[in-house]
């Protein structure tokens, strides 16, 4: 027995669930229940006839879970629209029928090009009806059958487009709740349009749709959907991370006999990896759909414009085969130099190409290059052209700084970077006072000569000012500067400039994040106790929020208390999303995320955040030293020892890079390399308390007792006087065969919130006693394990 294509009247075999010619989706016969003796038919309305007195049919487009579509000419606007007459079992409910009328209010707001607009609910004696724009093309679900799977440029740019539209409804609050590939249209110019917000509904209008409704298509169904539970924006990502599956592998995460059982897969089966089926994905793209399938809706992606972010890493363009980069409007704010009489501004010059980056991140379509990287040139006679390449950028801006007095003179001048033509310049002769204007006219230049257009909302975060006073600026710039160097008496020099800002400008946001991040990040790299710096950080942090909750640094360093002091994963997690939600290009973020993935065996994950660091920052040799750690983890030694040979050659004394190798080498049992990258790490560093443990671990295992206890007796020693890591000390009487003594010093670990704890489950460091019921219960006690 055949069946007819509802669209093209294509003769399939009885068992086909979608049309052999245009990958319509078919209802067979065995798919219909029993039920449909109930349904009342639609009435079939034949081309050239007139329906409502107002639309001549022109011919049908198909037939839905909804009811059929027309396309048909509206008579009374002369346009041809499209037109949805809803099955008369649901239109005769009325509660339904509020619930369209109430939705549609809604839908009809969401003007954008990736959507199909809607534009009237309407209602004859027999008919309830929708009319809505008609896009002219093929949906995604036939472009999909046609092709096989498409190429991962052409998936990536659908998916982008798709996001684009999600992340406008979303904003008015609306959730699609039925996104397929079905409801995709790629028009004649190529372009994805979502189709079909008819059962959307509003967020902001909860308790219309009946509690254990299930509405949705089986396979592309989120778990909670399948559950009948209230859904959101999440539940959406979750169905785009089924198309995005479905493009570039061909097929559908899961599928089956009957719509149920489809439904309980997406509940309780985890999808196969797409690269199984497709080895061309790249690893990024991988990361990206499996953490869209998330059957945790609190791991999945929170928000449209995360995913938006991370298909933007893929496939990013790399230096052209003459090194200049491909990007269009990406630029690299240079340090000014300082021209000043006493050469005492170099924190002012500083201060204020850092001011403009962040200024210039606010500007969607403008990319810029980080400021770790891009200050790595400072001081340094580099060819424009060779700093684009590293950079991978296209213009970059340079200026310098005069100041006598109070008297400034500021000088800017943007270049591009392929025949180093002066596209802009300017010289700014002005009092101290005026500061904030010359910062907002650069910024303002810029993106008119980039032809960068600018929304209303793009336009007010570049010229916004956290404060107006000249000097408490100044003192930030000053705190900045200092906190910059990343030395522990430096930093408590920044602390002092940060508090004297707040005492000119007691509402100045950024300089209590800047009081809050000097005691997180200096316990968290142990210059200090953890316990004792790190619940200094929130008192400064609550004040800097409850002035300014738009500050993606400050959400940052709520995620870090969250993680390395009060241990609450939940809360640290969402702290790093918010951040990343506010400004995704940030990659200090993106590396402490990656950290917080890698203590939760999120491996995956943690590799695609340390890349997008690596890739936001690519100059900076800490985020390639994390790597070496986060590869190995994933059980990639290769990739772990490429990620050091990058840290190394940005930095040939980066002594962190040899600590992370050296814990690799000891792991695998090479331990005559595992003991030369301790010491290198020593002799580069001077002291590195880790590195010390782990040297004395060494020899412990390879019977050198004495050097062992001596060096354990040392540690002991100095953690009277100063901060020394438990955990190094554990690890070192573990290798001494001391269980009991191991237990004494983690547990002072746990005591002292030591920051290797969190990714005490993660790493294999001490495998020798994870099978110890002691171990075990102190996992439980962090809430590491069940």
């Amino acid at each position: 027995m055949s069946v007819k294509c509802p669209k093209c009247q294509f003769e399939n075999t009885s068992d086909s669930k979608f049309c052999k010619e245009c990958g319509t989706q078919i209802v067979s016969p065995k798919d219909i229940s029993i039920t449909k003796t109930i349904e009342t038919p639609v009435e079939e309305y034949p081309r050239g006839s007139t329906f409502a007195d107002r639309y001549k049919i022109i011919e049908k487009l198909g037939t839905g879970g909804m009811g059929a579509v027309y396309r048909v000419e509206d008579k009374k606007i002369k346009q041809d629209i499209a037109l949805k007459l809803i099955k008369p079992e649901i239109a005769s409910d009325k509660k339904t029928k509020e619930r369209f009328r109430n939705e549609l209010r809604t839908t009809r707001m969401i003007s954008h090009r990736n959507v199909c607009r809607m534009f009237d609910l309407g209602e004859t004696a027999d008919t309830f009806y929708i009319t809505m724009e008609y896009v002219s093309g093929e949906d995604l679900k036939s472009f999909i059958r046609r092709s096989g799977r498409l190429d991962i440029p052409k998936a990536i740019a659908i998916a982008k487009e798709i996001c684009e539209g999600l992340q406008e409804a979303h904003r008015l609050g609306v959730v699609h709740r039925d996104l397929k590939s079905n409801n995709i249209m790629i028009d004649k110019e190529g372009n994805a349009r979502i189709m079909d917000f008819g059962i959307a509904r509003s967020v902001r209008a909860k308790g219309l749709t009946g509690k254990g409704v299930i509405i949705g298509t089986p396979e592309y169904m989120s778990p909670e959907q399948a559950e009948a539970k209230e859904v959101d924006q999440r539940s959406d990502i979750y169905s785009l991370g089924v198309i995005l599956y479905e493009m570039v592998t061909g097929r559908v995460p899961f599928e089956g006999d009957i719509p149920l059982s489809i439904a309980m897969k997406h509940k309780s089966e985890a999808p196969k990896n797409p690269k199984e089926y497709n080895p061309q994905i790249p690893e990024v793209a991988s990361c990206v759909i499996q953490r869209c399938l998330e059957k945790n809706r609190e791991v999945r992606y929170q928000t449209v414009e995360e995913v938006l972010s991370e298909l933007g890493m893929i496939g990013r363009p790399k230096a052209g085969r003459a090194g200049i980069p491909e990007w269009k409007n990406s630029i690299a704010v240079l340090p000014f130099t300082d021209l000043s009489p006493q050469k005492d501004q170099e924190y002012f010059c500083d201060g204020i190409a850092e001011e403009l980056i962040s200024t210039l991140t606010q500007v969607r379509d403008l990319r810029i290059a980080a400021r770790t990287s891009a200050f790595s040139f400072k001081g340094k006679d580099i060819d424009i052209r060779e700093i684009g390449e590293k950079l991978n950028v296209d213009k970059v801006l340079e200026g310098s700084v005069r100041k006598a007095g109070n008297r400034l003179r500021i000088t800017a001048q943007l270049i591009n970077v392929a025949d180093g033509y002066h596209l802009w310049s300017e010289k700014y002769d002005r009092e101290m006072e005026n500061i904030f204007a010359i910062q907002d006219e650069i910024s303002l230049a810029i993106v008119d000569k980039l032809k960068v257009k600018l929304l209303a909302e793009e336009k007010e975060a570049v010229v916004k000012h956290y404060t107006e006073d000249p000097e408490a600026y100044n003192l930030y710039l000053k705190g900045n500067y200092f906190v910059r160097k990343a030395y522990i008496e430096e930093m408590q020099k920044g602390l002092e400039y940060f508090q004297k800002a707040i005492e000119r400008d007691p509402n100045y946001a950024p300089a209590y994040v800047g009081i809050s991040e000097i005691f997180s990040i200096s316990g968290i790299m142990t210059m200090v106790s953890p316990r004792n710096t790190l619940p200094k950080a929130k008192d400064p942090l609550m004040k800097a929020l409850k002035i300014d909750d738009t500050l993606d640094e400050a959400h940052t360093v709520s995620a870090l208390i969250s993680f390395y002091y009060d241990w609450s994963w939940s809360e640290a997690e969402k702290g790093f999303k918010k951040a990343i939600s506010i400004n995704p290009h940030n990659a200090f973020t993106r590396c402490w995320y990656a950290w917080y993935l890698l203590a939760m065996s999120r491996f995956d994950e943690s590799i695609l955040e340390i890349q997008k660091a690596q890739e936001l920052d690519p100059l900076v040799p800490v985020y390639y030293g994390g790597g070496i750690c986060i590869y190995d983890c994933a059980g990639r030694f290769n990739d772990a020892l490429e990620q050091f040979h990058k840290a190394i050659e940005i930095d040939p004394n980066f002594a962190y890079a040899y600590f992370h190798l050296g814990r690799i080498y000891a792991l695998k049992g090479e331990y005559k390399e595992a003991l030369s990258c301790f010491q290198k790490c020593l002799d580069l560093s001077g002291e590195f308390p880790w590195a010390e443990g782990y040297r004395g671990y060494i020899y412990a295992v390879t019977g050198q007792r004495r050097k062992a206890e001596q060096i354990l007796n040392k540690l002991i020693e100095q953690k009277k006087t100063r901060y020394i890591t438990s955990w190094s000390i554990a690890l070192l009487t573990l290798g001494l065969g001391q269980k009991d003594e191991a237990f004494v010093w983690l547990e002072k670990a746990y005591d002292e919130r030591d920051t290797m704890m969190p990714v005490a489950n993660a790493l294999s460091d001490l495998d020798g006693l994870r099978s110890d019921p002691r171990f075990i219960a102190l996992l439980k006690k962090m809430k590491l394990k069940e």
